[in-house]
Formats: C-alpha cells, structure tokens, sequence
C-alpha cells in the first residue's frame, strides 16, 4: 500500500470532502488539420460560435457574480482584438489550433503578469475561454467526472464549476489559484469545499482523496487512521454548521448576552432575492463596481439597483459604498492604467478626479434614500480631506435635486477603514458619521502582503496583533466618539477570528451570506 501523501494549501472556502481524485489538467488532443485556409477559418468560427452558445446557454441558468464571470468570456469571444490575430496567423498558413493557442497564450501571460488582482483574476478566464474553443476544434468530451470528486489540477475552469452538480458532494484542492479568485467566491457562496496554493506534487496521483479545506490540507492515499481521523472531524463540522442554522433566525447574542449586529455584504442587487431579510440585520456592504462594467451605468439604472435593495431591507440599514474602482477593479472609461493601481487613483480618488462621473452616482443615491435607510460610506480615504470633498458634492447635488422639486433625501455619510493613515489617526474623522473597517486592504496594507499571492498568504491575516491592534484602536474612538463601527471585509465571517474582533470592541459585522448563519454560531459561543 502506498504511503499517505499529505499537501499543505490555503483554505479558499472551508469544508470536508472525501472522495476519487480527479485529474483536472487537460489532456492534448489531437486536431486535423484542413485542407485550405478557408477551412481553417471555417473550422474556428464554427468552434467559437459554438463556445459562445455555450456560454449563453449557461448565462441564462446563472445569475449575480456567475452571470459576469460568464458575460465577460461572452464578451471576450465576441470582441475581435481577442480573436482577430488567431484568424490572421491562419491567413498565413497556420492551422486553426495552433493559431488559437499562440493568440491566446499571449494575452493569458499579459493576464497573468498583470500588477492588478482583477487581470490577475480573470487569467483563468482566459484559459477557460481559450480551452473550450479547442476543445470543440479537437472534437475532444470534456471528461466526466465521477460524482462526489474532488478536482485536482493546476487551475478549475469558471464553467467546469458552474456546470458541476455539487449536490453529491466533492471538492478542489488546485496547486496554484487564488483564495481571491472568481471560482473561490462562487465556491464559498455554494459551499463547496476549495483549497489552494498546495503546490508542485508527483504525477499521476489518483485513488481516494480527503480535502479538509477548513484548515487548508488534503491527504492522497490515506491510511485506515487517517480517514477515521478525517470523518470525525468532518462530522464535527456538519454538526457546528447544522448548529448554526438554528442560529440564523435568532438575534446574535454572546453567551454574556452582549448584542452583536450581523449584516450582510452584496455585490449585486439580485443576491437579496435569496435571502430572507429576517435573519439579518441589515447590509453592511453593498458594492456598485457591478455597475460599472462595459460601460458607466446612467443615473436611472443606479437609482434602481439602489432603489430595490433599500425596499427588500425594509426599515434596515442598507450601506452602499461609492464605486471603488481601480486597484483590482478597473473600469474602462473611468480607471487608469498606473504601475502600482493598489498606491494610485482608486475608490474616493478617481471619484474625486472625475466629478462627473461621480456626481451620476450621488444624484442616484440621494433620490433612492427616500426609499429605506440608507448609509453611503466612502472608500479609499487616506486623510480627511477627501471626506469633506465628497461630502460637498453630496451636498450641492442635494440642493440642485430640491431646486428641479426631485424628491431626495441626504443619507448619513461615513468612510473605509482601510487605509492605515485613518486606522492609527481617527481622530481627524470626528466628524463622519460612521466608520466600515475594510479588513481586507487594511490587512494588505499593514502586512505589505496581497492576499491573492500564495507564497505570502500566511502573511496576510487580520488576526495578526498588529491588525487588530488597529482595529481596537478605531472601535475605541467610534465608542468614545459614540461614532457607529463595523468591519465588513471577509474577516467577520471566519468563526475563528470572531472572538478576537469581538474582545477588540466590535459589535457591529458584516458577512457574505454564505456565513450567516457560522457567524451568529460563533458569536453564540463568545464568553466575552
């Protein structure tokens, strides 16, 4: 019997997974070549007409974040500064295959060498769309995976996952990906076990696997022990997260009978028609950078998307942050391109630089206020400033709105916590009315250390004491100042790291959805 194999990862969406190995890294098939160049031409047209079918057909079954992972592929097949130098090198005697491959290539490694998370993101974007094209040109099944298996590979394509059935189970456990990729947050918002980062490994692996994505390690050809091992603490698991959906209807209180408010975070207007509005208190997060995507959204389409939210929260408070664009997320037409976009133009900045497009958003916001309670934080603020700017504009588009007798209303204002600059010195923001602790850049920008980058992940942890040094600071300032806070990054959904936030004074937390429940259980469980 071969002995156990153990690799170490980064945990992307916590889970238990046991389960046939299986073998994600395509196998290269064999293309036959045409007869003319027009043959050639022929064959790829057909072969991307037949992946962009696919992707509408799929598009069509999705929705929220899933519905732009694939509508930017549709986009990317449709565009022909993508396959026009594929179609040309065929005109020079190339086959389709090869002339597909090289045009793709190129543009994965601009992807892939990218500064930016969100390019750096969309690599695997890329591969999948060059893949399923050469699949269809190779005439080569993608392969049946059997069901309850755990994808193993260098990457997982978007729609391999989306067109997986993961209601037997499974997992992923990849060697490179990202825990900030689009397939890891598709992952955690279906529960679907996922780790990363693990690495090179022997080849030709196979046999039964044990994925244990909570704390970011798979086992290959197990030892009896070890499984038995393995399902106790996966059985552990299912019982806290079966526990914790008795806690999802409940107000979160700690075994103290502290009251901790839980709210959730939002990228699309379409995520809040699968929540019951009862089991949370409210949105602590909703981002509008979906929005702004092929082109700069009009106020109409704005006021709406803002509108809906606020009446599904009913009387709760619904937090919307400006557009935080550059960085990881640029918008063309709106963001610049800069050699480090993470210390450039990005969130308050570029809203700042280019009024026009910001002073849309604000007319947006300040009507749909009269629909709800809402609160616009701003993101990216690095010194007092830029509050006070922002907060000008909000007021001269209030008076021109009342002037043209348009019904509005002005929202509170308040910012990030995301830039250290405010974290050790809140006192210059006395008054905002609220602060939104952004744990993720603030953790990036305290460790130096992208969260997307495996070799310096175990460096990037908002548990580390420095980071919550700073986040108590900021929750002893908004208590002393009675200034509202909350922290809405992905930390106030980890169990683990609920009851340091809570001993760090806060009592206010927002989560994806997907944690709702975890997240109450945990605070349950806080002595503090």
């Amino acid at each position: 019997m071969p002995e156990p194999l153990r690799l170490k990862g980064i945990s992307a969406s916590a889970g238990y997974a046991e389960g046939p190995l299986f073998n994600l890294d395509p196998v290269v098939a064999r293309y036959n070549r045409k007869a003319t160049a027009a043959d050639e031409r022929l064959a790829l047209g057909t072969a991307i007409k037949a992946a962009t079918g696919r992707l509408a057909t799929l598009v069509e079954a999705t929705e929220g974040d899933a519905a732009e992972i694939l509508e930017f592929q549709l986009a990317m097949l449709e565009d022909d500064a993508l396959t026009g130098p594929a179609f040309a090198a065929i005109a020079v005697g190339q086959p389709a295959d090869t002339a597909w491959r090289q045009a793709l290539d190129a543009e994965i490694v601009g992807y892939e060498t990218s500064d930016q998370d969100y390019f750096r993101a969309r690599a695997a974007d890329m591969r999948d769309i060059r893949d399923q094209v050469l699949r269809v040109l190779t005439e080569e099944s993608e392969a049946a995976a059997p069901a309850g298996a755990i994808f193993y590979g260098e990457d997982i394509a978007p729609t391999r996952f989306l067109e997986t059935d993961w209601s037997s189970g499974g997992g992923i456990a990849l060697k490179a990906g990202s825990a900030a990729s689009h397939v890891a947050m598709l992952a955690r918002s279906r529960g679907v076990p996922m780790i990363v980062g693990l690495g090179a490994s022997p080849a030709h692996l196979a046999g039964v696997a044990l994925l244990d994505a909570e704390h970011g390690g798979i086992i290959l050809a197990p030892s009896r022990a070890e499984v038995e091992a393995f399902r106790r603490k996966s059985s552990s698991f299912a019982a806290r997260r079966d526990r914790a959906e008795t806690f999802l209807t409940r107000p979160a209180v700690t075994k103290a009978g502290t009251a901790v408010r839980v709210q959730v975070n939002i990228a699309d207007p379409s995520d809040v028609d699968s929540i019951d509005v009862s089991t949370c208190d409210g949105v602590g997060l909703m981002r509008t950078e979906f929005l702004f995507g092929k082109t700069l959204p009009d106020e109409e389409t704005q006021y709406r998307a803002y509108r809906k939210v606020l009446e599904w929260a009913e009387d709760r408070p619904v937090t919307i942050r400006t557009v935080d664009a550059g960085g990881d997320k640029p918008v063309p037409g709106f963001t610049v391109e800069e050699g480090n976009p993470f210390l450039g133009l990005r969130g308050i900045r570029l809203s700042l630089a280019r009024p026009e497009v910001f002073r849309v958003q604000i007319r947006a916001l300040l009507r749909a206020a009269i629909h709800g309670n809402l609160k616009v934080m701003f993101p990216m603020i690095a010194v007092v400033d830029e509050y006070q700017r922002a907060a000008a504009l909000f007021a001269e588009e209030k008076a021109a709105l009342a002037a043209r007798g348009i019904a509005q209303k002005m929202p509170p204002l308040g910012i990030m916590v995301e830039v250290p600059s405010v974290a050790i010195a809140p006192e210059a923001f006395a008054e905002v009315a609220f602060f939104s602790i952004g744990s993720n850049d603030l953790t990036q920008y305290v460790m130096a250390a992208a969260r997307d980058n495996a070799s310096v992940a175990h460096l990037n942890s908002a548990r580390h004491p420095a980071v919550l040094r700073l986040i108590a600071s900021v929750a002893a300032f908004g208590r002393a100042q009675e200034i509202p806070v909350s922290l809405c990054g992905d930390v106030g959904g980890d169990p683990a790291a609920i009851p340091a936030l809570i001993e760090a004074g806060l009592r206010d937390l927002s989560v994806v959805p997907a944690q709702l429940a975890m997240a109450k259980a945990a605070i349950a469980d806080v002595s503090i």
